[in-house]
């Protein structure tokens, strides 16, 4: 198994944390999530993973509430989507997140 793990700084209070594992180059779990700093503590945003055995969406509210929403994809193809979508995305991300919505 080999793991691969990072944190890249986006922007101001924000930072995209990315992690998967490799068997044999194959993806066999990953997370990578957007991170808000936001009243003295780091908050999740947006995740894409494969906890629970399948890939999927949680999205994070500033009022707590998250939402989970599947990935019909490859584990590689949900990875690479993720960090994507986070890399294009992160300041809509976050004005969303901040805002309440």
């Amino acid at each position: 198994m080999k793991v691969n793990e990072y944190v890249i700084p986006l922007g101001e209070n924000a930072r995209k944390r990315h992690y998967h594992e490799t068997d044999k180059g194959e993806v066999v779990g990953f997370a990578v999530q957007l991170e808000v700093f936001v009243n003295d503590q780091w908050k999740v945003v947006i995740r894409y993973d494969s906890a629970h055995g399948f890939a999927h969406i949680d999205r994070y509210y500033l009022n707590g509430r998250k939402d989970k929403k599947e990935v019909h994809l490859k584990l590689s193809e949900a990875l690479t989507l993720g960090d994507e979508d986070i890399k294009e995305n992160w300041k809509i991300y976050q004005k969303t997140f901040l805002e309440g919505k």
